[in-house]
């Protein structure tokens, strides 16, 4: 077992199977050094874990929740690419996509649940650039989508 999927087990948490796409994508690509995910939903076992607008029907709590399982799902995208998940120098960037009613604005608060999971993982490699941004809808009416952009080794 990998060092980061030890610390993801010491968390209560094990990586899922690779989320099949929903549409003409692959889950991750590799360019040189930098591996992008595609969005991640917050899916477990392809069942959606919430779904809704913040704002309206979901919880900033249910919505972070989401975005860490979006964040597991990145991982487990990158995992199945590259192999072993202690081939990353470092997270690069985040960005999050939360599904909102007009008069939401802590989208922030949201993606922070792929954020500090990923801190907890990567510790100061972890640390990334971010962008939080609300939508008026999302991919089978998630709440919460998130592309992850990390460096890796050979």
């Amino acid at each position: 077992m990998s060092v980061v999927e030890a610390k993801l087990a010491a968390l209560g948490h094990t990586l899922p199977e690779v989320a099949a796409p929903i549409a003409a994508y692959v889950p991750a690509v590799r360019t040189g050094n930098l591996v992008f995910t595609s969005g991640q939903l917050p899916t477990v076992g392809g069942t959606l874990v919430a779904t809704g607008k913040l704002g309206a029907s979901v919880d900033v709590e249910t919505a972070k929740a989401a975005a860490q399982q979006c964040a597991l799902n990145g991982l487990a995208a990158i995992r199945a690419l590259i192999g072993d998940l202690d081939r990353i120098v470092r997270v690069v960037k985040v960005v999050g996509f939360v599904a909102v009613d007009p008069s939401f604005t802590n989208h922030a608060a949201v993606v922070n649940g792929a954020s500090e999971l990923l801190a907890a993982c990567f510790g100061d490699a972890g640390a990334h650039a971010r962008s939080s941004v609300g939508m008026a809808s999302l991919p089978l009416d998630a709440p919460v989508e998130v592309e992850l952009v990390v460096e890796v080794r050979d």
